[in-house]
């Protein structure tokens, strides 16, 4: 696992992927300071986290869309298939390379957090919620990503897929709207990634709403291994 994680980190900064994902999680990192805090002369910076989260969803497919599709389309899967190695080492590798990379970009919050806090008393506890929310969503959106790309050997596809998934699961409150039957309202509303996130925003850690979350990156990360397993012994 230490080798594929190694070796997906080094492509990232190979390649252009890493630069841009970074670049532009900084830049408009900065523009929301600017905009919701800077110019409106508060301390509050809660406004950024939840304008970064529309640039995550927008985000993630690139940083997702490679880390299995170009193997299956170079046909080194084959090498990792008869590797040495569990394929959930592969998976996790692969994962943790792209989890890391989005931990280093919205790191840059937690910059802001230090600096403001020289010239006023932060909300630690908002900006600890925030940030696990949005670490949190990240997660789930990557192993979402990840089981995208190990369908499909086309990087563009992949990408297209995820984001259709993103959105469509952001969205999935709205979709719930229109749905009179109790029961798949009360459904749709505890799948929603919005609701479990919600009270991250809040400052508020608990313990289902992080659960959530985890079980949605466990659930696509084995549905990866498996589809990569079954794609072994074909």
């Amino acid at each position: 696992m230490t080798a594929i994680f190694k070796r997906e980190m080094e492509s990232y900064f190979n390649s252009i992927t890493g630069y841009i994902f970074l670049s532009v999680i900084y830049l408009f990192g900065g523009i929301f300071l600017w905009v919701t805090s800077l110019y409106m002369g508060n301390g509050d910076i809660s406004g950024v986290f939840a304008s970064l989260l529309i640039i995550v969803l927008l985000l993630i497919p690139i940083l997702t869309m490679r880390l299995i599709s170009e193997e299956l389309k170079q046909k080194t899967d084959q090498a990792l298939f008869t590797a040495p190695i569990h394929m959930s080492s592969i998976v996790f590798g692969k994962y943790l390379s792209a989890l890391v990379m989005y931990i280093i970009g919205i790191s840059i919050t937690w910059v802001y957090a230090l600096v403001f806090s020289i010239y006023t008393k932060p909300d630690w506890a908002s900006i600890t919620g925030n940030f696990v929310g949005l670490l949190l969503v990240g997660a789930a959106l990557i192993s979402i990503g990840l089981f995208v790309s190990s369908t499909t050997e086309s990087q563009i596809v992949a990408a297209v897929a995820s984001y259709v998934l993103c959105i469509l699961i952001m969205l999935i409150d709205g979709i719930a709207e229109f749905f009179s039957n109790s029961f798949l309202y009360d459904v749709l509303k505890s799948l929603s990634f919005s609701q479990h996130y919600k009270n991250f925003t809040l400052g508020i850690i608990n313990a289902t709403d992080t659960i959530f979350f985890l079980s949605v990156c466990a659930i696509f990360i084995i549905l990866t291994i498996r589809s990569l397993d079954k794609k072994k012994w074909n």
